[in-house]
């Protein structure tokens, strides 16, 4: 299918009326797949400061719009392209793109890129492209219970879950797999379930060339990859995954499996609790297989138990206590890929060793919102965009990059030893900065559920700010405030809560409410 027939397909499907500022740019799109992006394809924000975060939030969906690739004999063409290889895919970036690609469906095939993984994965179809690392993190569960939270189709979740039973498969196959060759043109497998969690590896978890794992003060070798080493992020990530499809199957009113999935999240969530939890640090870490005793590189990857909500309060403050300080995982932009007091922290960023990755500042944001830490999830994403904004502005080429410099407004450097940089225009997830986190945490949009029809507005800013063209599920509104007051528009009824104040939307033009 090419981009033309795609954006028809799920146009007419969604059942919705076009706003009229958007009805130009879809009959342009229908006279061929060459046409440039056209903003009205997206949701407008509005802000009457911070102009640079609306210039950086459009060239993220230009630079998205640029890598929407269709290829012959795939499960999905359409599809959306990482930015980083033509002739590969990867898993995780794939999963994280989705997270901004619903904000525009008709024209961004995010969800539906995910069965270039399912079918040579678990149907074992064979695809013209390489699935470049098999054992890529498992978010397929958390991808698709935020995409059915915004849309609340049904269809697609019964065909994943009663027909083809993807997460269900995927769960198990994460399980099960040993390390060795999978699938004929992918990396081999380096992971592997013991009895305390998973054996893995650098690349394979996404974060390259990271120094957990090592056993001295610092790393001796590129990616240590301890082989008595068990991971974090790998057994969170599956207990996340469980969690969601329990959740999933609620929504169906599966009660039987909703049950069955909670039980095995809730004994993996003892198992992080009771293994991992380091109380006299205070952190979650990476254990010895061995002696069960922590390995101490302090990461962002240590923050997927709190978006798991496995943490307790108590927990989950001395783990923000981490995010605040400016000497550990904060400063001038939060979420460094490695603690800046740890010793093999590098200033240029040197790939996973400092560098600012938005996939992971958007994981560790959302993990903030799980315990209603919703100041500083804004503040973290403010300061996040700013740098990029800054980047963006200040550095030549003027673009998004693979991942930040921690310290000035630049991209990082790579993991090898030219220090060259790390690669241009990569939305990609770079784009989870000037987007997801843009309408979520920086406008404050930060939980759209189309299967309530609800949306919770952390509503900070005071200048006059929000959003036109926001679509969920089969409502299409616009958001705008101004001193005390907000305008609404909107197709359909739902229930916008204002910093916990409720109020109930009509269909109409024009609502004009008092805070």
């Amino acid at each position: 299918m090419n981009r033309r027939d795609f954006i028809i397909k799920n146009v007419l499907a969604s059942g919705v009326f076009f706003l009229p500022s958007s009805l130009l740019a879809f009959e342009k799109t229908l006279r061929g797949d060459n046409v440039p992006f056209d903003r009205s394809f997206v949701p407008e924000p509005i802000m009457e400061n911070d102009n640079g975060f609306i210039d950086l939030y459009y060239k993220a969906w230009e630079l998205a719009y640029s890598h929407i690739k269709t290829q012959a004999n795939l499960p999905a063409s359409p599809y959306m392209d990482e930015a980083f290889d033509d002739s590969t895919i990867w898993i995780w970036d794939t999963c994280f793109m989705v997270q901004f690609c619903k904000y525009a469906p008709a024209v961004f095939p995010g969800i539906q890129s995910l069965n270039n993984f399912y079918a040579p994965i678990h149907d074992h179809i064979e695809i013209p492209l390489r699935i470049e690392i098999i054992d890529n993190p498992p978010l397929f569960a958390w991808t698709e219970s935020e995409y059915f939270k915004f849309t609340n189709d049904h269809k697609h979740l019964e065909e994943l879950l009663l027909r083809n039973q993807y997460l269900q498969k995927h769960f198990d196959w994460f399980d099960t797999t040993k390390p060795g060759k999978v699938i004929a043109d992918s990396a081999p497998s380096c992971l592997e379930k013991v009895e305390h969690g998973y054996h893995w590896e650098g690349g394979r978890s996404g974060m390259d060339n990271t120094p957990r794992g090592r056993t001295g003060k610092n790393a001796t070798k590129s990616r240590p990859n301890n082989p008595k080493m068990l991971w974090i992020d790998a057994i969170a990530q599956q207990g996340l995954s469980s969690l969601c499809v329990s959740r999933l199957f609620k929504q169906l009113g599966n009660k039987e499996m909703a049950a069955k999935w909670k039980a095995t999240y809730n004994k993996i969530k003892t198992t992080v609790n009771e293994f991992y939890w380091d109380e006299t640090d205070g952190f979650y870490y990476d254990i010895n297989e061995d002696t069960l005793e922590p390995i101490k590189v302090v990461t962002p990857a240590s923050y997927w138990p709190m978006l798991a909500e496995m943490c307790s309060a108590e927990q989950a403050k001395k783990m923000v206590d981490k995010i605040k300080d400016s000497n550990v995982l904060g400063g001038i932009v939060p979420w460094v890929s490695l603690a800046r007091n740890d010793a093999d922290f590098k200033e240029n960023g040197n790939y996973w060793r400092g560098s600012v990755w938005l996939p992971l500042a958007y994981m560790g944001i959302k993990s903030l919102e799980k315990y209603n830490y919703l100041e500083l999830a804004h503040q973290n994403a403010y300061d996040t965009i700013s740098h990029m904004e800054k980047t963006y502005r200040e550095f030549t080429p003027h673009t998004i990059w693979e991942c930040y410099n921690p310290v000035e407004p630049k991209p990082a450097t790579n993991e090898h030893a030219n220090n060259g940089l790390v690669r241009p225009d990569f939305c990609g997830w770079s784009a989870l900065g000037a987007i997801s986190l843009l309408i979520e945490n920086v406008l404050g949009f930060y939980d759209i559920n189309a299967a309530t029809k609800t949306i919770k507005w952390n509503k900070v800013r005071t200048d006059r700010h929000g959003i036109h063209r926001l679509k969920f599920g089969t409502v299409i509104t616009d958001i705008i405030a101004f001193g005390n007051k907000i305008e609404i528009s909107s197709n359909e009824k739902y229930t916008l809560i204002v910093n916990g104040k409720a109020f109930k939307i009509a269909a109409t033009e024009k609502q004009l409410f008092s805070l």
